[in-house]
This record gives structure tokens, sequence and C-alpha cells, in this order.
């Protein structure tokens, strides 16, 4: 939480790699691998266990469907926070390359 909370609130960009490093991805491979990478993870996923990945991927989604009340939540304050005068300043000084000067609403 520390981590995804100093990013979301820095707005810092990150690559494939530092996505990967924490966790944000499963995986970030150079784009002249993508395929190669994904065909493996897909041959991997077919011999395994039909009925393992079923549970797993029952299990995993039904914590998904208990978290969804916050990510709905969390979903409509970002939608609010882009209609906002704050959205508007942001957008306007990064196209004048200035610093912003945001108000509160």
């Amino acid at each position: 939480m520390a981590r995804a909370k100093y990013h979301l609130l820095m707005c810092s960009t990150l690559n494939g790699l530092e996505a990967e490093r924490i966790g944000l991805v499963s995986l970030a491979v150079p784009d002249d691998l993508l395929l190669d990478n994904a065909r493996e993870v897909a041959c991997t996923l077919a011999a395994g266990s039909p009925t393992a990945l079923a549970f797993t991927k029952r299990s995993l989604n039904h914590w998904l469907r208990a978290a969804w009340p916050a990510f709905e939540h969390s979903l409509a304050l970002e939608m609010l926070g882009f209609a906002g005068s704050d959205a508007r300043e942001g957008f306007a000084a990064l196209s004048e390359k200035r610093a912003p000067r945001f108000g509160s609403e």
C-alpha cells in the first residue's frame, strides 16, 4: 500500500521494468520477445491441470468480487476529479508548459 500511495500521489511515470519490480505487472519483456514469451506462458497453462487452474481462478475472482466496491468507489472519485477545476488547470499548465496553479473546489 505504501508503494502504491507513493506512486499515485506523486503521479510518477513507471516503465515496464519498474512496474514489474514493484509488482504492478506480472512480467515485463522486450518487445521482440513478447510473442515468444506469450506463447510460452500459454503452453505452460495449457499443460497444467484444468481443475487446479479453474479452482485458482475461482478463488482469485472471489477475492476480486469482494474488493469490487472499493474499486468502484475509487473509480468514481477519479472520474469526479477529471471533471474538476484542478484537472482543467493541470491540462492547461501542461499545454502551456508552465507550473500548475491549483486551487480548491
